[in-house]
C-alpha cells in the first residue's frame, strides 16, 4: 500500500511475467483434453492401436473415463490439504514460491510418463498405468499450479491489475492452448505421441519457471500464515454465499469447455472424413485437420479477448462472464448442424461453427481466478486472515470431481454414434456442452459481490 493509503499498482512487468505462467498449464491441460482419450483409445478406423481393454462388454473409451475418472476423484481430496498447507507456510522464500519450484519438474515428467504406456497393445496393465500415472499428476499439478493462482490476490491489489493480469493471463493461456492444442497436433503427425508429450512438457517446464523468477522478489513477501485450523478453514470456505454461487458456474463452464476441446479429432475423423484439403484428407491426417480447428478456436478466443475485456471493465467482471456463459449456451449447440447447410463445402461450415464456439471460451481463461480473487479479499476483511490458497484448492477440488466425469460423459455420449456412417454421438457434443454451460449459468445468477470493490489497498 502507498502512502496515501490506496494499494499501489503492480508493474507492468511483473503483471505480464507472473501471467505469462498461464502457458504451462494449458499446454498441459489443453494436450491432455484433446489427445489422451484418443491416444488410449480411438475412434473405429483410426491408424493408432487401441491401448485398453474392453471390460465387462463396456467400451475402451467408457473403461478409460472411468478409470480417469476415478483417478481424478481419489487424487481431489488433497486439494483443500495443500492449499491449506501453501497458506500455513513458512520458509525464507514466503508461502507459496517453494511449492511451485519444486513441484513442477514432476508435474511435466508425469505427464510425458502418460504418452509412455508399458504395452503396445490393449491390456489391464495399461489401464493400471494411466490410473496410477494420471492421480499422481493430478497430485502435482495441484501442488505446482494451486500456489501460484494463490498469488494473485497478493500481487494485483486494484481492480485494474486484476483485469490487466487476467487480460495477459488470457493471452498467455491463449498461446500456451495453441502450444497444447494446435502445436501438439502437428507434432503428432511428425514425431508421434512421445515426443510430441516431450516436447509439451519442456515448454510447459521454462514458461512455469520463467513467470517464476519475473515475479520472485514479489512473490517471497507473501509471507504472513493464516491463522485457522483446517476445519475451521475449510468450513467457512464452503459457508461463502458468493464462493456457492460462483463455484458451480465454474465448474459447469470447465466441463463444457472440456468437452469442446475432447470433440476437435473426433469430429475430424467423423464428420470430416471424407474431406479433402490441399491434399490432406480428414480420415488420414487427422492431425493436420486437428491443427486447422484448433486454431480457429483460438481464433474465437483472442477475437472476443478485447470485447470481454472492455466489458469487464465497463459493467464488472460479473456481468462479462454471465455473457461469456449465455453466449457459450447460444454456439455450441450450432456443432450439431455442421454439414447440413446445402451448398456449402463441410469444411467451411466447420470451422465456422468451431470459430463461434471460440468466442466465449475466452470468459474460462479471463474471469475464474480474478473473481476467486475478489472473493478471498471479501474474505478476508470478514474474517481477519487471509486463505486464498484455501478458495483456491476448493475451487480445484470441486471442480476435480466434476470436470473428471467429463472424459466418461464424452465416452457415454459417443455411444450414440461415433462413425462417419453413425455420427449422432458425435454432434451431440456441443449441445450436451452448452447444457451444462446453461447451469453454470443459472447458478451464477445467485453471485451478489460488487466486482469492483473488493481489491483492497492491504
Amino acid at each position: 500500500m502507498s502512502a496515501t493509503g490506496v494499494a499501489a499498482r503492480l508493474p507492468a512487468r511483473v503483471r505480464v511475467l507472473f501471467a505469462s505462467a498461464s502457458v504451462a498449464g494449458n499446454a498441459l491441460t489443453q494436450t491432455w483434453a484433446l489427445w489422451l482419450l484418443y491416444f488410449y483409445a480411438p475412434p473405429s478406423g483410426a491408424d493408432i492401436e487401441t491401448r485398453v481393454p474392453e471390460i465387462g462388454g463396456l467400451d475402451a473409451r467408457v473403461v478409460l473415463g472411468a478409470t480417469l475418472t476415478a483417478a481424478r476423484v481419489l487424487e481431489a481430496i488433497d486439494d483443500p490439504l495443500i492449499g491449506y498447507w501453501t497458506d500455513r507456510t513458512r520458509s525464507r522464500w514466503g508461502r507459496r514460491i517453494p511449492f511451485v519450484l519444486f513441484g513442477t519438474p514432476w508435474w511435466c515428467l508425469l505427464f510425458v510418463l502418460l504418452f509412455l504406456p508399458p504395452d503396445a497393445g490393449a491390456s489391464g496393465v495399461n489401464l493400471a498405468y494411466v490410473f496410477v500415472v494420471a492421480m499422481i499428476f493430478f497430485a502435482m499439478s495441484n501442488v505446482a499450479s494451486a500456489a501460484m493462482e494463490a498469488l494473485l490476490p497478493h500481487l494485483a491489489r486494484t481492480n485494474e491489475d486484476r483485469v490487466s493480469v487476467a487480460t495477459w493471463q488470457l493471452v498467455f493461456g491463449v498461446s500456451g492452448a495453441a502450444v497444447g492444442l494446435s502445436l501438439s497436433s502437428l507434432l503428432v503427425d511428425l514425431v508421434g505421441f512421445a515426443w510430441m508429450a516431450a516436447t509439451i512438457a519442456a515448454i510447459a517446464l521454462t514458461a512455469r519457471y520463467t513467470a517464476l523468477a519475473g515475479t520472485w522478489r514479489f512473490a517471497r513477501t507473501d509471507d504472513v500464515p493464516s491463522t485457522p485450523g483446517f476445519r475451521l478453514a475449510l468450513t467457512n470456505t464452503f459457508r461463502n454465499r458468493n464462493f456457492l454461487a460462483y463455484l458451480p458456474s465454474f465448474v459447469c463452464f470447465q466441463v463444457g469447455s472440456q468437452l469442446l476441446t475432447a470433440l476437435i479429432p473426433f469430429y475430424v475423423a467423423v464428420v470430416l472424413s471424407d474431406v479433402t484439403v490441399f491434399g490432406f484428407n480428414g480420415r488420414d491426417d487427422e492431425g493436420t485437420f486437428s491443427f486447422m480447428l484448433t486454431i480457429m478456436v483460438i481464433a474465437g478466443i483472442l477475437v472476443a479477448v478485447p470485447f470481454f475485456a472492455a466489458l469487464a471493465r465497463r459493467r464488472g467482471k460479473a456481468a462479462a462472464y454471465r455473457t461469456a456463459m449465455l453466449s457459450a449456451t447460444l454456439y455450441l449447440p450450432l456443432l450439431f448442424f455442421a454439414g447440413f447447410l446445402p451448398g456449402v463445402p463441410s469444411v467451411v461450415q466447420a470451422v465456422a461453427m468451431i470459430f463461434l464456439a471460440g468466442l466465449p471460451i475466452a470468459g474460462v481463461f479471463l474471469f475464474p481466478n480474478i473473481i476467486t480473487a475478489d472473493i478471498a479479499d471479501d474474505d478476508a476483511r470478514r474474517t481477519g486472515t487471509r486463505r486464498e490458497a484455501m478458495f483456491y484448492g476448493s475451487q480445484n477440488l470441486v471442480e476435480k470431481l466434476a470436470t473428471s466425469l467429463a472424459p466418461l460423459l464424452f465416452a457415454l455420449v459417443l455411444l450414440a454414434g461415433d462413425s462417419a456412417d453413425d455420427p449422432l454421438g458425435v454432434r451431440l457434443v456441443g449441445p450436451v456442452a452448452a447444457l451444462f454451460v446453461l447451469l453454470g449459468y443459472l447458478s451464477f445468477s445467485r453471485y451478489s459481490l460488487n466486482p469492483d470493490a473488493t481489491a483492497d489497498g492491504r
